[in-house]
């Protein structure tokens, strides 16, 4: 993989970061702003909703600029937000820095996952993927954990200055990785582009991706009260479930990324119908500290695998719409992470307890299995059941 394809995932590290830190962050936020939990989980919410508006509205925006300008100007907006939500007292305030935010953030991931599959060869698009996403991963790993740890030693503003801070050295990973005159004049009209996401295999596609990290981030985002309030450990094991997470996570997008563009329909069926029983197994385990421990390892592993192999067959599914394509595989997920923390709010809002998410999420991703399923006895679903191995189909099976 070309070394300017890890640059970018240092500023994936920073994004990911901020969009996966208030896991470990939200009950911090409704306690200082006087909201209740499902409230303040509702910023992650508010995240995926400006990811999910402004990727396709960023990815043809980002058209009309050279690829280094648009992504160093994305990055800016960023850091800027971060400042304002660092300093701020107002809830609505934050909420709105958490949108604004999140629009350069889906902005800068599509030009992004353009330049990234650009830089290597056509059979190696889910390799690509992998190596930007690793970025996000990585963000579990280290910058979600050291947010939640901050936060517990200076408060949840402090998360929010280190995001800023962090945003400075991925500017200038930018502005030495990507070439100045790099744009994408020489990609399909717009009009052409929007008629190839009419694809059903396309479309089918990003339904998976909207179940599956739906599923994610259902669980995901409500970690920490489930930690302290189910598994009773006490707060300072949340940075640890969440680097737990995160280092699942890391290890199951480079495992995914071997086989994503030779074997997409195993590492999907597969893996789809793991994370189903090990959703499951969580909610039935999770007072046991040992067993919850481990399956949350297992199943960041299961979800980043199987996310990032769906995001990999979106930009198989769509080679009309190269642009377009990254930026609604980045809106789809994102309805996703939008949904599932709606949905986990209000299974505990209805006070069905802190066990609930996960049981939402078994839910979800038994049901990106049925889908696949349906769509793969379809007519066209045995022609594309296994494809993607380089040769530009998608698998529609998970």
């Amino acid at each position: 993989m070309p070394f300017a394809l890890f640059l970018l995932g240092v500023a994936v590290f920073a994004q990911g970061t901020s969009e996966f830190m208030l896991a470990g962050l939200v009950p911090d936020i409704a306690g200082d702003l006087g909201v209740s939990v499902p409230m303040a989980g509702a910023l992650t919410s508010a995240f995926a909703v400006g990811m999910v508006v402004g990727a396709p509205l960023m990815a043809v925006l980002g058209r009309r600029w050279s690829r280094r300008g648009a992504l160093l100007g994305f990055l800016v907006a960023f850091l800027g937000v971060h400042v304002v939500g660092a300093v701020t007292d107002s809830f609505g305030v934050l909420l709105a820095t958490r949108v604004v935010g999140a629009l350069a953030n889906a902005g800068f991931l599509a030009v992004a996952l353009v330049t990234a599959v650009d830089m290597v060869e056509p059979r190696a698009k889910g390799r690509a993927t992998s190596t930007l996403l690793g970025g996000v991963t990585l963000a579990c790993v280290v910058g979600v954990p050291a947010g939640a740890l901050l936060g517990q030693l200076w408060g949840w503003r402090s998360a929010f200055w280190a995001v800023a801070l962090v945003s400075v050295p991925a500017m200038v990973a930018v502005a030495r990785s990507v070439p100045r005159g790099a744009t994408d004049s020489g990609r399909p009209a717009l009009r052409s582009e929007l008629r190839a996401l009419h694809s059903p295999r396309l479309q089918v596609t990003l339904l998976l991706g909207i179940l599956v990290n739906g599923a994610t981030f259902c669980t995901f985002t409500y970690l920490a009260p489930l930690v302290t309030e189910v598994t009773e450990l006490d707060g300072g094991w949340v940075p640890v479930v969440l680097a737990l997470f995160g280092a699942g996570s890391f290890v199951g997008v480079g495992a995914a990324g071997r086989f994503a563009d030779r074997r997409p329909g195993v590492v999907l069926a597969g893996g789809g119908g793991a994370l189903c029983l090990g959703w499951g197994a969580l909610a039935l385990g999770a007072g046991t500290p040992a067993v919850a421990l481990g399956l949350v390892f297992v199943q960041g592993a299961l979800s980043f695998g199987v996310g990032s192999t769906l995001i990999s067959q979106v930009l198989y599914a769509a080679p009309g719409a190269p642009t377009l394509g990254g930026g609604f595989a980045t809106a789809a997920f994102n309805v996703g992470a939008a949904l599932g923390p709606w949905l986990g709010g209000t299974a505990i809002g209805a006070g069905l307890g802190y066990r609930s998410p996960l049981w939402v999420s078994a839910v979800l991703v038994a049901l990106s299995l049925g889908v696949a399923g349906l769509a793969a006895a379809g007519p066209g679903g045995r022609r594309h059941r296994d494809a993607g191995s380089g040769r530009g189909r998608a698998s529609s099976s998970a």
